[in-house]
């Protein structure tokens, strides 16, 4: 009797399976498109995945058909491998991760084609001009770790750093501020790409202003407060930022908001002795140094930096403030015996009559990208803001620093950026479409420093960020996720636990009656 139920259930789900199979197959041969109308015209999609090179370990673009219809059909393919065939009764296309990627894979150099069918009111089928890409043969480092904030005017809550696994939706969370009473976390560096040396500003007005450093999966607070920082390829030490920043508002324009530097200087932190210093070539009295970022090979680091117009170092904001301007600045340094040599100018403001902000070198050696815009510290904010490309090696060959605007500018804000560690893709932030809101964005530098249409970080769902109402800030690529939990990295800001140093005092740096600012102003 046994035997007779057992033969019954693998009867039934033989059944089952057959039913499935054949159904599937049914289905399948139901709608494929044989007959249609040509548009002569590429369709209307968002995001905007046209014409532009695509990372071959990138998440599936998924994206809207802004086509009328009542059913939509979309066809992937490329030189090898099986197409993947897309079908939806809504503008939304959804592309499965597996078959996406078993396609990408195998064509690693070669174009992605789409093409987009459109079922009209009038019961036909219209087939748009074929959708072509590129897929490069190099891959974009898996992970990118950003902060997430409202675009806040004066006061704020909820804000997060955050690690996305680009090969699929996955978003992770580093630290939040309500780990610490809702203090600021922000200004997150690695070294060289890597995951094993990072560090973390934060600032409470409960637990205080520190760093927290993560290093070799173990996290520990250092009782400084690093602004922007830069990590020497060896990781045996951190430049950063001492900055007094205040935020003000101007009453008439596209954005109001506004920031200045009162005062800023740089120091380092060395890891084994676990000490902070500063060099009088980049702490000097009378000028405002910020945004350090070493050369590939650690030989020099590169900083901006401007002469300070005023007096009071309190008045917000002082009356000369638009006339600030940086200039681009580098200093050799011998790692061995902690050596900083002479300080030079690389680009000078009065050359190119535009402030020069955020310098960051490709891990190669070859590129220096940085922003300019009409003044001050914090491009974000200046509509003015694009970024500019200059050749380190054809530098070192001539001794002149020549530049170049990217042709990959909007109208709007363009401003930090990161590079790959193959030094083969960049990704920046933009406010091209609302111009309040930052998003990522990618592009691909071939060999040649050109830089190719730029494809905004893709999302499961398209209509992400019709809604989404936070702005992504600070992207950073890293090879590997973080090795640290967001519960430790919370254990260890409020632990009592923490390495002191001696800060370089400057009218930046804070003291034991003005730790922190009150009230705080965040930007993004």
């Amino acid at each position: 009797m046994k035997k007779y139920f057992a033969y019954l259930l693998a009867l039934f789900v033989a059944c089952i399976f057959l039913f499935v199979v054949t159904h599937h197959k049914l289905h399948a041969q139901t709608i494929i498109i044989d007959q249609y109308n040509s548009a002569d015209r590429p369709p209307r999609i968002y995001p905007d995945y046209t014409e532009t090179v695509i990372p071959p370990n990138i998440a599936p673009l998924n994206f809207m058909v802004h086509e009328d219809g009542s059913k939509y059909c979309v066809k992937i393919f490329s030189g090898k491998g099986d197409p993947i065939e897309v079908f939806s009764k809504s503008e939304k296309i959804i592309i499965p991760v597996n078959s996406w990627h078993k396609l990408l894979d195998a064509n690693r150099g070669g174009q992605l084609c789409f093409d987009v069918f459109v079922k009209g009111q009038n019961n036909h089928w219209v087939r748009f001009n074929t959708i072509t890409n590129k897929i490069a043969a190099e891959n974009i480092d898996t992970f990118l770790v950003y902060r997430k904030i409202y675009p806040v005017h004066s006061f704020w809550q909820d804000m997060g750093i955050y690690q996305r696994n680009l090969a699929n939706y996955d978003e992770s969370i580093l630290m939040h501020s309500g780990t610490f009473a809702y203090g600021c976390v922000n200004c997150h560096s690695f070294a060289d790409n890597r995951p094993d040396r990072m560090s973390i500003g934060i600032r409470s007005s409960k637990y205080g202003s520190s760093a927290i450093l993560v290093e070799d999966g173990r996290a520990k607070k250092v009782g400084a407060k690093f602004g922007y920082t830069s990590w020497h390829p060896s990781g045996r030490l951190a430049v950063f930022s001492i900055n007094k920043v205040r935020q003000f508002y101007h009453s008439v324009r596209d954005e109001v908001r506004d920031v200045i530097d009162l005062d800023s200087t740089l120091a380092y932190y060395l890891v084994e002795s676990k000490t902070v210093s500063t060099s009088p070539e980049f702490s000097k009295k009378d000028r405002l140094e910020t945004y350090p970022a070493w050369s590939a090979d650690g030989q020099h680091l590169y900083f901006c930096s401007a002469q300070m117009l005023w007096s009071d170092r309190n008045k917000v904001p002082p009356k000369r403030y638009s006339e600030v301007k940086y200039d681009l600045m580098r200093i050799s340094y011998d790692l061995k015996n902690d050596k900083w040599g002479q300080l030079e100018t690389v680009i000078s403001s009065k050359d190119t009559g535009m402030c020069i902000l955020l310098p960051r070198t490709s891990p190669d050696g070859r590129w220096l990208l940085f922003c300019m815009c009409q003044y001050g510290s914090f491009p974000v904010y200046q509509k003015s803001s694009d970024l500019y490309l200059t050749d380190l090696k054809t530098a070192q060959q001539t001794g002149q620093f020549n530049y170049r605007r990217l042709d990959i500018n909007s109208d709007q804000s363009e401003s930090w950026h990161t590079w790959s560690s193959n030094s083969r893709w960049v990704v920046f932030s933009s406010k091209r479409k609302h111009g309040i809101f930052t998003r990522l964005y990618f592009s691909y530098v071939d060999p040649t420093g050109k830089f190719c249409k730029p494809l905004l970080l893709p999302q499961k769902d398209p209509e992400f960020y019709d809604s989404y109402l936070k702005t992504f800030s600070v992207p950073e690529l890293i090879t590997r996720p973080v090795p640290v939990t967001a519960k430790k990295l919370g254990r260890v800001v409020r632990g009592s636990r923490t390495i002191l140093v001696d800060m370089p005092l400057t009218m930046a740096t804070p003291t034991a009656e003005t730790p922190y600012e009150e009230p705080w102003q965040e930007r993004e």
